[in-house]
């Protein structure tokens, strides 16, 4: 069955343990890739929270541009940090899945969280709010984005010990 052969892990052999520098490089790389999705998602947001009116003073629809930025974002980081950072080619469906259960606990956190912090400080400004605040609690969602992105994709998403131990639980039992 096409699903079955899917979801086999690759092979049995341990995973090698990563020096310190190799862990720093993967560090690094990651960091890059992440940089560009934050200025896709940070471009996507202005831009749409900006030009479109999303940001005006009578509107509560800074989300929306939020989570347009958040979405290219994702599909950008998830392509290139699988290829090139954590070097994953296996259970590309699994990783995916994987990224879709941060992303459901993370997006409405995130993009409620922003939107309700944008209000607020709109509230409290009064005639003195700027319309570029939204950037600064857009950049500190990026951040907090950042660094519980990496340990999930670390240590769940691309981590063979975990990956595999979710895809036994699918393999059909001998008799």
């Amino acid at each position: 069955m096409e699903l079955e052969t899917r979801f086999e892990p690759a092979t049995e052999e341990a995973p090698k343990k990563m020096t310190k520098l190799q862990q720093f490089l993967q560090l690094l790389i990651f960091t890059g890739f992440m940089v560009s999705a934050g200025v896709i998602q940070f471009v996507t947001t202005g831009l749409l929270s900006t030009w479109t009116g999303l940001m005006s003073e009578d509107s509560e629809y800074y989300w929306i541009a939020y989570l347009t930025g958040l979405v290219l974002s994702v599909v950008w980081s998830f392509t290139f940090n699988r290829k090139f950072t954590f070097k994953a080619a296996n259970n590309v469906p699994l990783a995916m899945v994987l990224v879709l259960i941060y992303y459901c606990a993370f997006a409405p956190l995130s993009t409620f969280g922003a939107n309700a912090i944008v209000n607020a400080w709109k509230d409290a400004a009064g005639a003195g709010w700027d319309k570029n605040y939204e950037m600064v609690i857009t950049a500190s969602m990026m951040i907090i984005n950042f660094v519980t992105e990496f340990f999930w994709d670390k240590f769940v998403v691309f981590n063979k010990k975990v990956t595999d131990k979710i895809l036994s639980w699918f393999k059909k039992k001998d008799k």
